[in-house]
């Protein structure tokens, strides 16, 4: 394969997913406003601190209210993290592929980017009532993960996609658990009240895990949820579950069985799975959740260089400002 095409694929997934992971985390804040005591500001920020926006943000837009915050994760061009970006750079790297991909996919990736796209349009009716553009955003995706699952074959293009959408989507679940839990690390004078469960099941519901969580714990308690997100082996969004999966693709594409490496991205990636396998969640609130959250996306970041070097022969620094300058000319 390609290096281009290979490329392409890795980051049409990663842009896709981080467009849903964006309506998920706009989605949980707004449940959790609905109870939440402290400062609203300090609340939305949260979310600007999560994808490092803070600085960018403040650069056009005077207070982090909500309207400005959904504004600048939703629709804004110069957010090359909004969704509208997000979309715009999945579907640019989709087209320029499309002889990879199935006639079905390529429809859906253009059919998620135009319904964004006419959102954009109308984006101070959306802004004010979000909650149904963030559904369809969602359902959208979803429908893109079923093309992929039920059209595609499981050769080399398939195992780059889901490299890049497991890669952010154990990125993506680490921030929000990472802030969220700051967040709403239980005041003593109200824990187990029904605004603490109502928040905490609101976190879990922004990465579709409450279902699941409740099956297998019943009760909601903070030290269960980041077992549960961080460390559980059968949930697709866990941290620990996307890294495994990501090692699996590694593998595929290089043909390199396990407990040995041939290039830097699977030692890596081989190593932050085995921290995830022996780890527990009371040692790592215990130790410090923030310090393990930051750690883990360090080592994410440096799995993704890695990659970039094994596969694609080109510095991640270098790729990113690609992607950049790609992304900043679709909405001229």
């Amino acid at each position: 394969m390609l290096c281009r095409v290979a490329e392409s694929l890795f980051w049409m997934s990663r842009y896709l997913e981080r467009a849903e992971n964006q309506a998920r985390f706009i989605e949980v804040t707004s449940n959790i406003a609905l109870g939440y005591r402290g400062s609203e500001l300090d609340l939305w920020s949260s979310l600007l601190h999560a994808g490092g926006d803070v600085e960018n943000f403040k650069e056009t837009y005077s207070a982090p209210t909500p309207e400005n915050v959904i504004r600048y994760l939703l629709f804004d061009p110069k957010n090359l993290n909004s969704v509208v970006s997000c979309l715009a750079g999945a579907r640019e790297n989709a087209r320029s592929i499309r002889e990879n991909l199935t006639t079905p996919m390529w429809e859906a990736v253009n059919r998620f980017y135009l319904r964004v796209r006419k959102a954009a349009s109308e984006s101070n009716r959306t802004i004010r009532q979000p909650h149904s553009v963030l559904e369809q955003i969602k359902r959208s995706a979803h429908q893109v993960l079923g093309v992929i699952q039920a059209t595609w074959s499981r050769g080399e293009a398939w195992h780059f996609s889901s490299l890049g959408y497991h890669l952010e989507r154990a990125d993506k679940t680490s921030r929000i658990l990472d802030v969220k839990y700051f967040i709403l690390l239980p005041d003593p004078t109200h824990v187990g009240s029904q605004v603490d469960v109502v928040q905490w099941a609101a976190l879990l519901e922004s990465t579709s895990a409450l279902q699941m969580y409740r099956r297998e714990f019943g009760r909601i308690e903070p030290a269960k949820v980041v077992d549960f997100l961080m460390l559980n082996t059968r949930f697709p969004r866990s941290m620990r579950f996307c890294v495994r999966d990501a090692e699996n693709s590694i593998r595929a594409i290089s043909g390199t069985p396990m407990h040995s490496f041939s290039n830097p991205a699977e030692q890596l990636v081989a190593q932050l799975n085995a921290k995830l396998n022996y780890a527990r969640a009371t040692d790592v609130i215990g130790n410090g959740l923030h310090q393990f959250v930051d750690d883990f996306q360090s080592q994410l970041n440096g799995i993704g260089a890695a990659v970039a070097e094994s596969f694609f022969q080109v510095n991640m620094n270098t790729r990113r400002g690609m992607q950049s300058q790609s992304q900043s000319t679709f909405f001229r």
